[in-house]
């Protein structure tokens, strides 16, 4: 499997009684891959995978799979702070046709960088589909260190990394650490997608794609034709959202913005809560920004 091009980090549709939409999510499924984004990226941080039971993941995710059907990868989030829970869940998901899992670093408790390559190594030997590490320090308080990530690199279902690090540094070090090894290196944050593709990425996982779809496309298209220009111009444009994105918790300004573009993604589940008339004036003017009413 290459891992590469633009992802979209997938938010989770709920409806009213914050159960999944199954409307709304085949909806944003099919705007996704109309424009142009080479794969899903599930379950993740703005997928809310922290307030969702396994049956509920693994409802969510067949869902995900049969709607796509096979026209882009499906990369599914299955991580957790249980390796054992983990080895489960990543079972459960293979059987349904996931083509690929990412698996967060523990958190809470933060493990010792032996014990994060023990978990990975026995999660990865638990199933036959390619195994993506997801490092997030800022919300894990875990960094997945250089000489961990080309340790897990040898391991034959372990193809890449999601960085959300926020540091270009921290990407172009597993860029340069593991060129020797068959595994791709993809940047988690938005802010730095056309500078990880130019230190070696392979592609990017973007929230901000549920949204600005055609921008976050546009970076990856015209750097590779060679089109630096306009990949900064887009990269540059994604800031106008990012700049309104820390007005609420993950993801709910993300959410109530997709939803006033016409895809009704519903509000995030507790404990965060939908955001204030005054915010909500803010994120309109976003969405008014980028002609999507």
């Amino acid at each position: 499997m290459q891992l590469k091009g633009l992802i979209a980090a997938m938010v989770t549709p709920f409806d009213d009684n914050k159960e999944i939409n199954e409307s709304a999510s085949k909806q944003l499924i099919n705007k996704l891959i109309d424009s142009g984004v080479d794969g899903l990226f599930i379950l993740g941080t703005n997928g809310e995978f922290h307030v969702m039971n396994d049956d509920e993941k693994v409802e969510f995710a067949k869902l995900v799979i049969r709607e796509v059907n096979q026209r882009v990868p499906v990369y599914v989030g299955v991580g957790g702070n249980s390796t054992r829970e983990v080895i489960h869940l990543a079972q459960r998901m293979e059987k349904i046709g996931a083509e690929a899992l990412s698996v967060i670093t523990p958190y809470f408790v933060p493990p010792t960088q032996a014990e994060v390559i023990n978990h990975y190594k026995l999660i990865s030997e638990s199933v036959r589909i390619p195994v993506i590490l997801y490092n997030i320090p800022k919300n894990t308080g875990f960094n997945l260190e250089v000489d961990t990530v080309v340790e897990l690199s040898k391991s034959k279902n372990i193809i890449g990394i999601k960085d959300s690090s926020g540091k270009i540094e921290n990407i172009e070090s597993y860029i340069q650490a593991t060129k020797d090894e068959d595994f791709m290196v993809l940047s988690g944050s938005d802010s730095l997608i056309l500078k990880a593709l130019q230190v070696g990425a392979s592609g990017a996982i973007a929230a901000t794609a549920n949204l600005i779809t055609d921008i976050d496309v546009s970076i990856y298209q015209n750097w590779l034709k060679g089109d630096i220009a306009s990949a900064e111009k887009a990269q540059q444009d994604i800031e106008v959202l990012r700049a309104v994105l820390k007005l609420g918790t993950v993801p709910s300004v993300l959410k109530k913005a997709v939803e006033l573009a016409g895809v009704p993604v519903g509000s995030p589940r507790l404990p965060v809560l939908p955001l204030t008339e005054d915010k909500i004036d803010k994120v309109k003017e976003v969405v008014d920004y980028y002609k999507l009413f």
